[in-house]
């Protein structure tokens, strides 16, 4: 796809994926990126660090129509990762995530059909699959008010998603916590030893969304195919890295916590295209006929099992280090 003169909207700019897609699109002879959030600080920090004319920034809520409707003017393409991300955060103010994952979500897919964008795609997560916490269960929502706007065809404006595990680094995300610690000589507190978490860098995670981004058609959902590795090896590979010796300290799982987490649902994976590196889960195609929904069904056959941080390629210690070793959040750590 040709990127020439083309206008971006990335809601959640200021955050570790819209920094990272935001470089990587002003490679290409883009007329403007338009980086939508809240935080005015951080708007200061990236403008500072990116010093590009084409990156323009705009204070505004994904809960506030009016202002995300303003922020889609004379957008071509928009990437869609303003979200409450935080499991704990949202199990504690529950409504707080249905206002920024589902409500700001419509707002926002109105917005771009109002203003005619032509393509939308949505940052969603593995913990939109089986959901147990408040974050998930907002986060499938988000997913179904994509399919329901793709489904009803009143307009011309694509919307497809990406979902993706933890991506390594990301703010919040356990690596930097584990550092931390190690730096501070504390030990290293894992919820439970053979909990399995997906590995995804933030090149992997902007590789995935541009995938959806140039091969996505209405109601897409693509995953990529990533490998996973258990609490203990992750901690064990750090302490290796930075040549750490104090046990680690088990804390249990917290609430809203699963063992494992699915990247697609044993019903996804029946129906799901191969793309390579990704998968492609296409829409359900019945529209809006009810009478399919409650007469007709479709038997799955019983070999189709879920995609999961269980059951995909296994890191080893060694493999999770060299990992590690190439990011660029662990290269910085070494040096102080």
């Amino acid at each position: 796809m040709n990127l020439e003169g083309k206008s971006f909207l990335i809601t959640g700019g200021t955050g570790s994926f819209g920094s990272t897609v935001c470089k990587y699109l002003l490679k290409n002879n883009v007329n403007e990126i338009r980086i939508f959030s809240r935080d005015e600080n951080k708007q200061y920090q990236m403008r500072r660090e990116i010093q590009d004319s084409r990156a323009t920034f705009c204070i505004g809520d994904v809960r506030d129509y009016d202002s995300i409707c303003d922020a889609c003017n004379e957008i071509d393409y928009i990437f869609h990762a303003a979200a409450l991300k935080q499991v704990p955060s949202c199990e504690f103010y529950p409504i707080e995530a249905v206002k920024t994952n589902v409500i700001g979500t419509e707002n926002l897919l109105k917005a771009a059909i109002s203003k005619s964008v032509q393509k939308v795609v949505l940052l969603s997560t593995d913990k939109a699959v089986y959901p147990i916490n408040a974050m998930g269960i907002s986060k499938s929502m988000m997913e179904k008010l994509m399919l329901a706007k793709s489904m009803q065809g009143v307009t011309n404006t694509k919307f497809c998603a990406t979902r993706y595990g933890n991506v390594m680094c990301s703010r919040g995300s356990v690596i930097p916590l584990f550092v931390n610690q190690i730096k501070n000589n504390i030990p290293i507190t894992i919820t439970d030893p053979e909990m399995t978490r997906y590995l995804m860098t933030l090149d992997e995670s902007v590789d995935l969304v541009m995938h959806a981004f140039l091969k996505g058609s209405k109601g897409d959902i693509f995953v990529q195919k990533s490998p996973a590795c258990t609490l203990l090896d992750l901690a064990t590979a750090l302490k290796n890295i930075f040549n750490y010796g104090k046990k680690n300290e088990v804390i249990g799982t917290r609430h809203g916590e699963k063992l494992y987490e699915s990247l697609l649902s044993r019903e996804e994976m029946a129906r799901v295209d191969d793309h390579g590196k990704f998968f492609r889960l296409p829409p359900d195609t019945r529209t809006l006929n009810y009478s399919k929904y409650y007469e007709e069904g479709k038997e799955i056959s019983k070999e189709f099992t879920e995609y999961t941080s269980h059951n995909t390629e296994r890191l080893n210690v060694a493999q999770i280090e060299s990992l590690l070793l190439s990011l660029d959040f662990i290269k910085r750590a070494l040096e102080k």
